[in-house]
């Protein structure tokens, strides 16, 4: 008698083309924040809404360096931060509540991005915050809310007032702790952290001359770069610009990203 062996099932034989789709971007999400040196060991976290009602989510294994991650390895979980797939890896706990909070309030938030930079940290513990001083900075600076440090987010009460706080903008400065971005696509929050980061490094280098030893725009200069990166045009910049070249360049370096 013939023994017929039963095959197993890849993440990709079992979820939609949109879904795959978007775990190769959040994938190669995390390889580029690793590429950039933004990552924290495992300590920081990046999710995006699986297409559907359901309103699941992705997020990293929390065993995982970003490097490390692919596509098939991202875990789908419930706004109570149930695994809705059957996989052993953990998943951090304060990832589940910023993200979850975030995903559940704002409909346009598809993608979460959240870092501990050490320039980001530096920002967020400066009383000024983020200085429009820099063409960066004010390209960032007009979607940047703020929220203050409570501790390790691992309290579910602290949902209701980092949505208050982000409230309709796309960016967030958590105060003592690191920086956050959301976009209706992964390619459009990466771009707004990308912004956000590079803001945040060179108010650091700038700072050294002082705040008396700082150039202050002319007026109005800012409430012009303001318009000029209105959130259409940066979605329309990250999409069909910055992000397909990103691809390629992690194509060029590890393509495992896709796996």
């Amino acid at each position: 008698m013939t023994m017929v062996q039963e095959k197993t099932l890849s993440v990709r034989d079992t979820v939609s083309a949109e879904e795959w789709a978007l775990r190769v971007d959040l994938a190669a999400a995390y390889r580029l924040v690793a590429l950039y040196g933004w990552d924290d060991l495992i300590f920081t976290h990046l999710s995006a809404r699986v297409p559907g009602p359901e309103h699941h989510f992705l997020i990293n294994p929390y065993t995982h360096m970003f490097e490390e991650i692919t596509a098939s390895s991202l875990v789908k979980i419930d706004v109570d931060g149930n695994k809705v797939t059957d996989t052993p890896a953990p998943v951090n706990r304060a990832g589940f509540v910023i993200h979850s909070a975030i995903h559940a309030a704002r409909e346009d938030a598809a993608a979460v991005l959240h870092l501990h930079t050490p320039h980001g940290q530096a920002v967020s513990a400066m009383a000024c915050g983020l200085l429009p001083h820099t063409q960066t900075a004010m390209i960032a600076h007009h979607d940047v809310a703020y929220h203050d440090f409570e501790g390790i987010a691992t309290e579910l009460d602290e949902r209701e007032r980092l949505v208050a706080d982000l409230g309709a903008r796309n960016a967030m400065i958590l105060r003592n702790h690191g920086t956050l971005t959301v976009g209706a696509t992964v390619a459009q929050a990466f771009l707004r952290m990308y912004f956000l980061e590079r803001a945040c490094e060179a108010q650091v280098h700038m700072l050294a001359a002082g705040r008396d030893g700082l150039n202050n725009p002319n007026q109005g200069v800012a409430e012009k770069v303001e318009q000029q990166s209105r959130p259409e045009g940066m979605g329309m910049l990250a999409q069909t610009l910055a992000w397909p070249a990103l691809l390629r360049k992690l194509d060029r370096i590890d393509p495992s990203f896709r796996d």
